[in-house]
């Protein structure tokens, strides 16, 4: 069983696309900035093994919606989280969460009262400070980011997607990375997601992290260039019940750079009795 998004499905953010595959327990994967479900697909036969695997690109990602306007910040995606649940009919699925996407479920469950069995967080962004220099940079000067030709636009993502690694990754995948963003749409919602992007989204959650009412597991990969490895231990001090384990020698991407590994401890966590 392959990665696909084979159905889409309208939310009150746009509509998206969406795929499932495997038997088991209800497993619900959630991507981050500036990615698409397509950065689980080497993890997902694996996990299919053993859970019924759901995965959606997020509002203004991947093959999903992208328009004019569109409101596609953290806020915005922790509803849609919980209405994909609703979508499914889960109401205890395994969730795991990567980059934005930890922000994204930690308000789905915090804020909007979605319940986990288990939860794995994996190099996300939950806490403040986040975001580069030239993060804030974009953001404030969006309008000029709009008006890049298209080869150079095509360069800044390559550049910035390829920042979040350490270690090379298939070609191929790379450039289903670079791919959605290549489009008149997807330049323009690239930009878009810079000019949203508020830090007002995770400093309302932060003081809850404590509150968080299932089994957690932080992943942290070691050499992470965006988010430091400081970040995820200080996530680990608010979440005090939590374990937390380290990647030697992985970046940003932990599931493209080193899926095997990826793989082996999130079935491991997921499926181990000392989880319960």
């Amino acid at each position: 069983m392959s990665w696909h998004l084979n159905q889409r499905v309208e939310t009150s953010a746009g509509e998206v696309a969406i795929g499932t595959g495997g038997n088991g327990p209800a497993l619900v994967l959630a991507h981050g900035w500036p990615w698409s479900s397509f950065s689980w697909h080497r993890v997902i036969p694996g996990l299919a093994k053993h859970f019924r695997v759901h995965w959606y690109d997020m509002p203004g990602y991947g093959k999903s919606a992208k328009t004019v306007g569109q409101r596609t910040s953290l806020d915005v995606q922790g509803q849609v989280f919980a209405e994909m649940l609703d979508h499914w009919g889960l109401e205890r699925p395994l969730v795991v969460a990567h980059d934005f996407g930890g922000a994204t479920t930690l308000r789905a469950h915090l804020l909007h009262g979605c319940e986990f069995d288990r939860y794995v967080l994996m190099n996300v962004v939950a806490m403040r400070p986040w975001g580069s220099e030239f993060f804030d940079h974009v953001g404030r000067h969006v309008e000029a980011f709009l008006k890049l030709p298209p080869h150079i636009h095509r360069a800044v993502v390559t550049a910035y997607i390829e920042g979040a690694l350490v270690n090379e990754i298939d070609p191929s995948d790379l450039e289903h990375l670079i791919e959605p963003w290549i489009s008149e749409e997807g330049h323009r919602s690239f930009y878009q997601q810079f000019a949203q992007a508020d830090e007002q989204y995770t400093a309302e959650i932060e003081p809850s992290f404590g509150q968080v009412r299932c089994p957690v597991k932080i992943i942290w990969g070691k050499e992470d260039p965006w988010i430091p490895l400081e970040r995820g231990e200080a996530l680990h001090e608010l979440m005090p019940h939590a374990s937390f384990e380290i990647l030697e020698n992985v970046g940003h991407l932990p599931q493209l750079e080193a899926p095997k590994l990826v793989l082996e401890k999130l079935v491991g966590f997921l499926l181990s009795d000392a989880a319960d």
